[in-house]
């Protein structure tokens, strides 16, 4: 089957750069800043196209100026693009439309669209989304990258549930790959990240969902030991309908968080338990007899819980580390606590822990990130405003990583990997053959700068 080609561009040499913002610019650095703002790129031009033929001709003039090509949507997890200092940087934000097929329930997004935009247009009809935790986060790369929501444990990975996408390739050609035009490069772009093309629209399914039972329940992190140990006992028997995430939160003393938790070290259970409210509430039961002083946990509309966790949604600097662990036993909590909680002394705002399994465990056809090999995400993050601050996080999110390493296994996740990495560790070697195929294939020159690298 062969790719479906819509268009060429009339324009293919250097004057495709002419509006783009280089280094002497007033706006260059507002324009190269990503969402953490402790990455420190230095692109050598920045363009802002609002089309697909301007993406084109952005494409054709790096290549004609021996430029590479890097992209940016949402802006997270940018840091492994390394400086860029060779590169054209693509920046999509002008490209924001978003159609809803109710009929059909699927969402065609461009390519700087947010998930926050999405949500509300899915809602409108009924319908939910598999969106992060975050409505700032870029639809695109989160797809691409496997795409973790609070339905994950009943659905799998947002990328298994991508249907189209149309991308712009390293020889200027515009293209829609689906099941029937190319289905192989779809394969690479349903896990393999940005590695193939200038995504300009993505498509995926949408789902027939209006409410979830979902909330927090929080403790002072005085209690955080058993606390986890009763999480991580329950979500070994939980249903595929709960999705969940256990977290020890130092929280600043922010005007704009509400007064129960503003200033507080907590130990958080928050997630989404899809299906009956009255089974829900009831599945919720043994952690309720633990007591926790703040339970939110209610029946809400689906478009909630993209602010659920209460993620940052304005750019910060920070430093994050993370890891998949096969399991959670009470050393491995003990270890946990022992690292970020109140004896620590750990200056991180969070160390998180997201369960897995479910769907997410079973593998499915048609996606190089088809399943999650491992039982928990681990997370650790912290603000780093300054030198000191940004050695003592390093410290104290490895600190965590390597007390939890001997639970530690299976495949990374990259869409949390905030560094370099040796990427071939992300995928069984069958899947990164075949995904080097399909890079040489579509990017023989490697022009496109990845945040992770085939």
């Amino acid at each position: 089957m062969t790719t479906q080609l819509f268009t060429t561009a009339s324009v293919a040499d250097a004057s495709a750069l002419a509006a783009a913002i280089g280094p002497g610019s007033p706006d260059y650095d507002r324009a190269r800043a990503s969402f953490n703002l402790a990455v420190d790129q230095h692109p050598a031009a920045i363009a802002y196209p609002s089309t697909a033929t301007a993406v084109i001709e952005c494409v054709r003039g790096a290549r004609a100026t021996g430029l590479k090509v890097a992209v940016h949507s949402g802006s997270h997890n940018a840091g492994p693009q390394g400086d860029l200092r060779d590169a054209l940087l693509i920046r999509t934000s002008k490209m924001n439309r978003v159609t809803i097929d109710p009929g059909r329930r699927i969402c065609r997004a461009e390519a700087g669209v947010r998930w926050g935009a999405v949500v509300d247009a899915a809602a409108e009809h009924g319908l939910s989304a598999l969106h992060g935790s975050s409505p700032t986060v870029g639809v695109v790369g989160y797809s691409l990258g496997g795409g973790l929501s609070w339905q994950a444990r009943k659905r799998g990975l947002q990328a298994n549930h991508v249907t189209a996408v149309e991308l712009v390739l390293a020889d200027g050609t515009h293209c829609r790959v689906d099941n029937d035009h190319d289905p192989e490069l779809l394969w690479a772009l349903r896990g393999g990240l940005g590695n193939f093309g200038v995504v300009t629209a993505i498509e995926f399914r949408l789902f027939g969902v209006a409410e979830a039972y979902a909330g927090w329940l929080a403790w002072d992190w005085r209690h955080a030991r058993p606390v986890l140990d009763a999480w991580a006992e329950w979500t070994r028997s939980t249903p595929d309908d709960v999705t969940t995430s256990a977290r020890i939160l130092q929280l600043p003393p922010l005007p704009e968080l509400p007064e129960p938790i503003r200033g507080r070290k907590l130990v958080v259970i928050d997630g989404a338990i899809l299906g009956d409210m009255g089974i829900a509430a009831k599945l919720l039961q043994p952690l309720r007899e633990l007591h926790p002083e703040l339970d939110t946990f209610a029946p809400v509309p689906m478009p909630a819980l993209c602010r659920l966790h209460g993620d940052p949604e304005d750019p910060a600097p920070y430093h994050g580390e993370s890891a998949m662990l096969t399991e959670l036993s009470p050393e491995a909590v003990e270890a946990f606590v022992a690292a970020a909680g109140p004896q620590s002394e750990s200056v991180l705002s969070v160390a998180e822990l997201r369960q897995l399994g479910g769907a997410l465990g079973r593998p499915v056809a048609g996606g190089v990130t088809s399943h999650f090999d491992g039982s928990y995400l681990l997370f650790a993050l912290g603000m780093t405003f300054d030198p000191d601050m940004a050695a003592r996080v390093t410290r104290d999110a490895g600190r965590v990583l390597r007390a939890l390493s001997p639970w530690t296994g299976g495949r990374p996740y990259l869409n949390f990997v905030e560094q370099q990495t040796d990427v071939a560790q992300a995928f069984c070697p069958s899947s990164w053959s075949r995904l080097q195929e399909v890079r040489r294939r579509v990017d023989p020159e490697r022009l496109f700068r990845a945040n992770h690298m085939i």
